[in-house]
């Protein structure tokens, strides 16, 4: 499989949309959790207008009324022709699809397909803090398999996972975050291989949240997970949420190999009531005719890792920062600063920025903070200064 690189859109830097003061008129959760003297630089929310094709598939709707329930398989279509010009991947099958009201909520449905009450779930901390709380909501138990040092899937650590998880004969799932999430790690077809190779010798069913994949930069490669041998028996779940900034448009796909068609379709019919027809359309308007928007974004999201490396280099020069290959996102390991365990509190309390702090994220999260790149250069360059502010204030506290 080769990867398709992505066009020269020739379309503006939709990081450059707005100003500061027009990005706090917002209403949503990055701009109203904390206060207004704050900067969030937090959550997967990004400071962009969406592209056109989206702006206009919404509002028509809008203007006819096409405001009723979902129906059709639209979505999946644009992801399936997505799929195979993006990655290079004809194997999407719209008929192994069903629409979930969005991708963590398609997990639990996932999970509650392939594994019952009280069963393991593998995940590869430190990874999206709601892996942990909605698989332990839906009753099932976390067994962690750290990254390895590197920020990769460490082979010996997974297997030792799954056997653990499997002894005694129980059923047992691996909840894969790929393209991985808070790293920017995306897993090689190799890698992929492996994990299929190691599920299935212990029998543990995979279920991978690729919400991710549309955002890999540079020269890195995508591989979905279902296209790999031995990925037959897996699930996975998409959306065109995080790369399009569509996350207040309800909609997600949940995928299934070739061999775990069946498994998918007992998945209750009730669950394809959540998903919202407005945000189907949204999602679908991306995929087929958003592209270069994306191209884009990407180039100022590759932009953006470079001047964030550059300005932490410059002036917080004790943190450590690994630019991965995809998300919104940058993972910034701040132990060496010496601000304890928390520094995401201490930026917010003494520099009036705000990013997630690391200890959800499980083991390898304590001293370290995820930082979203997903906005203009002019805050980026204020989120670093404000960070700097707050190191020096404590710096000169404990003087």
């Amino acid at each position: 499989m080769t990867r398709i690189p992505h066009d020269t859109s020739g379309e503006p830097n939709p990081l450059q949309a707005f100003s500061l003061d027009q990005l706090r008129r917002r209403t949503s959760m990055k701009w109203r959790t904390y206060p207004e003297d704050v900067l969030p630089v937090w959550v997967a929310e990004m400071d962009v207008a969406p592209p056109g094709p989206v702006v206009r598939a919404v509002t028509d709707a809008m203007e006819s009324g096409d405001t009723g329930y979902p129906a059709g398989t639209a979505y999946a279509e644009a992801l399936a022709a997505f799929a195979d010009k993006r990655w290079d991947w004809p194997g999407l099958a719209v008929e192994r699809t069903a629409i979930v009201p969005d991708v963590m909520l398609g997990v639990v449905e996932m999970l509650r397909l392939v594994t019952g009450p009280g069963d393991p779930v593998v995940v590869n901390p430190p990874v999206y803090p709601p892996f942990h709380d909605f698989a332990r909501h839906a009753d099932r138990r976390i067994v962690e398999a750290p990254l390895g040092d590197d920020g990769r899937l460490d082979p010996d650590v997974l297997e030792r996972a799954f056997r653990g998880a499997t002894e005694g004969g129980g059923r047992a799932a691996y909840l894969l975050c790929s393209p991985h999430n808070p790293t920017g790690t995306v897993h090689t077809a190799e890698e992929l291989t492996a994990v299929a190779a190691l599920a299935e010798r212990h029998g543990v069913r995979v279920v991978a949240d690729e919400i991710h994949a549309p955002l890999v930069l540079g020269g890195a490669r995508f591989v979905p997970y279902l296209s790999v041998p031995g990925g037959e028996r897996g699930l996975s779940l998409m959306s065109a949420s995080k790369a399009w900034n569509l996350p207040g448009l309800k909609a997600a796909l949940a995928i299934a190999g070739a061999g775990a068609g069946d498994d998918l379709a007992r998945m209750p019919e009730v669950v394809g009531h959540g998903p919202s027809h407005v945000g189907i359309l949204a999602h679908t308007a991306a995929l087929r005719d958003g592209t270069g928007w994306l191209d884009a974004l990407l180039d100022g999201l590759d932009a953006n890792r470079r001047l964030l490396a550059g300005l932490l280099a410059e002036h917080l020069p004790a943190v450590r920062y690994r630019p991965g290959d995809a998300t919104c996102l940058a993972w910034l390991d701040c132990r060496d600063l010496g601000v304890g365990d928390d520094p995401a509190a201490v930026f917010l309390e003494h520099g009036r920025v705000a990013l997630t702090g690391g200890l959800p994220f499980g083991a390898g999260g304590a001293g370290h903070a995820r930082l979203n790149l997903a906005t203009s250069p002019e805050v980026l360059t204020e989120a670093v200064r404000r960070m700097a502010a707050a190191v020096r204030a404590t710096d000169g506290a404990r003087g």
